[in-house]
């Protein structure tokens, strides 16, 4: 119970710096949208992706993943301000839970980032996007949504602990970003090269969006959802032992 309270008081310390400068998240969404708006405006009409969907219900699910990954970079940035200002050894000096500190970063980036995604979606939504996912459907997206983004924090709270600069701090992501557009997020693997076709058919970002797809548009997901739910658990299960292992050592 300690633990969770700790946690509260330190979300909600993170939380007010968000809704005090709410371009944060404004920001993040922006990029992604941008891309949206290109490849369905721009280059969309000519791309053949085999399936019957709009091609803005085709690459949104890539869309959604990238503003993930650009998200989370705030996490190492906010986190490698704290380590700097020395607020973390403060913390550490007084009767305050180990893992709160860390883990009051994280809900925030899960907040934050669960509302940029409610604003792309509405901006898809004018774009002609519609659903025919049902409830259960739908809270399967959210919950895959969410284990990506604890999967990217976690992640981005390594280098948040050890960057020596902001740069640094924020560097994690850019490989991230880049993943979806080398995977089916954009178009079918299909029409790849060989090499790159392989890279992009078993990377884990590929089963996430093929997922998240037939769960928006009610096609069979198949074993998709078992290859992203094996991948986003076990990034989440070493991405929180190393951060938490390098927590104890930094801290």
């Amino acid at each position: 119970m300690k633990t969770l309270r700790d946690t509260q008081v330190l979300f909600g310390r993170t939380m007010r710096h968000i809704l005090r400068s709410p371009d944060t998240i404004i920001t993040v969404a922006i990029m992604p949208i941008a891309i949206m708006l290109m490849f369905v405006y721009v280059i969309g009409g000519a791309i053949q992706t085999g399936t019957n969907v709009r091609y803005v219900i085709y690459l949104l699910p890539g869309i959604l993943l990238i503003a993930v990954a650009s998200g989370c970079s705030y996490t190492a940035f906010r986190l490698f301000t704290d380590v700097q200002k020395g607020i973390l050894t403060r913390l550490h000096s007084m009767p305050v839970s180990r893992a709160a500190a860390l883990w009051g970063h994280v809900l925030t980036s899960l907040i934050s980032n669960l509302i940029t995604l409610v604003i792309i979606v509405g901006v898809a939504l004018i774009m002609g996007f519609r659903s025919s996912a049902g409830v259960i459907s739908w809270l399967a997206v959210i919950g895959i949504l969410v284990l990506f983004t604890l999967a990217l924090t976690w992640l981005a709270v390594i280098p948040g602990l050890t960057a020596k600069s902001v740069d640094g701090a924020s560097a994690f992501s850019y490989p991230l970003i880049f993943l979806p557009f080398l995977s089916s997020a954009f178009v079918p693997t299909a029409t790849m090269p060989l090499v790159l076709r392989e890279f992009a058919t078993y990377q884990p970002v590929t089963s996430i969006v093929d997922t998240v797809r037939a769960l928006l548009t009610g096609a069979p997901v198949g074993h998709d959802i078992w290859i992203a739910l094996a991948w986003l658990v076990g990034i989440i299960a070493v991405a929180y032992a190393l951060a938490m292992r390098i927590y104890r050592r930094t801290v």
